[in-house]
């Protein structure tokens, strides 16, 4: 028995075959009636109709057994051709034809709703099936809401990032062309200052007792980098130990740390204190132990 949702596909198939077969039958009793029997043009008529709902009804039974058989199928697309070319030839032989052409047609139409039909049943899902689908796309549709939002608030977040690191540049930019705007305006004082009539006798009368026969020469500060400036040699522990024992050796009684660590840097040498205080604990113990 046919639910209600297979009824929206088999019920005008069983309706479309249902009036061709009549149809097909007063046309066959119509138009052999003339020549023969009503009752023999009647059974021909309803013979055509039998084989057709006979194959019609097995090619339904293979179907609900997951089967398929495409001499059935055949057989059943023949009686269709058969029942529509006996209207279409019933119909030309009318004085207005065009009527019975207008319903010439149902046969091969009922045929195709019963083929739409046992598509629909071949793809027919159950209840439970539909829910999971329903389930699944719904679960689809929340995950790409979800990203979407997610996307959308990083976008935002990112572009109000960009905008405070934009606008931290700005002020940036504006004080340091603010700070070289003031230091290039301090700069053309002192030189208009150094290129004044004045500088010259006022240093003159400044330094005069001093070196009396003496110009000044005042120079603007120049500003150079310390790459040209070579770091010291970084001493190992035994050129150190060495340089230590030497100062020690140099006075007698040897001197202090606190005149050693004056000496050592006298010298030209550099190393940390840390290094330094080392080295000299351990020269005067070594010393304290040889003697």
């Amino acid at each position: 028995m046919p639910d209600l949702k297979q009824l929206r596909t088999v019920g005008p198939a069983i309706a479309m075959t249902a009036v061709s077969m009549v149809l097909t039958v007063v046309v066959v009793v119509m138009w052999l009636g003339e020549s023969m029997h009503w009752g023999v043009a009647l059974v021909v008529g309803l013979g055509l109709d039998g084989g057709w709902l006979a194959t019609l009804a097995y090619e339904r039974r293979l179907a609900a057994q997951g089967d398929h058989s495409n001499v059935v199928t055949g057989v059943g697309w023949g009686f269709g051709l058969v029942a529509t070319g006996v209207l279409v030839a019933h119909a030309l032989g009318e004085p207005s034809p065009g009527a019975w052409l207008a319903v010439a047609w149902l046969p091969v139409a009922a045929k195709a709703l019963w083929l739409v039909h046992g598509l629909w049943e071949r793809t027919a899902l159950t209840a439970r099936a539909l829910d999971s689908i329903r389930t699944i796309q719904q679960e689809a549709r929340d995950e790409a809401a979800v990203a979407r939002a997610r996307l959308r608030a990083e976008a935002g977040t990112e572009e109000t990032r960009l905008t405070a690191v934009t606008e931290a540049g700005a002020r940036v930019a504006r004080v340091q062309a603010k700070t070289a705007g003031d230091l290039a305006g301090a700069w053309s004082v002192l030189e208009a200052a150094r290129q004044g009539d004045g500088t010259a006798r006022a240093l003159t009368c400044v330094t005069e007792r001093v070196t009396p026969a003496s110009q000044p020469k005042w120079a603007l500060p120049v500003w150079e980098s310390l790459t040209g400036l070579e770091a010291a040699p970084v001493l190992s522990d035994a050129d150190l130990d060495r340089i230590v024992a030497e100062l020690l050796d140099s006075t007698t009684p040897p001197m202090s740390y606190r005149d050693l660590a004056a000496a050592f840097r006298k010298a030209g040498h550099a190393a940390g204190e840390t290094r330094l205080r080392s080295a000299w604990r351990r020269v005067t113990t070594a010393a304290e132990a040889g003697a």
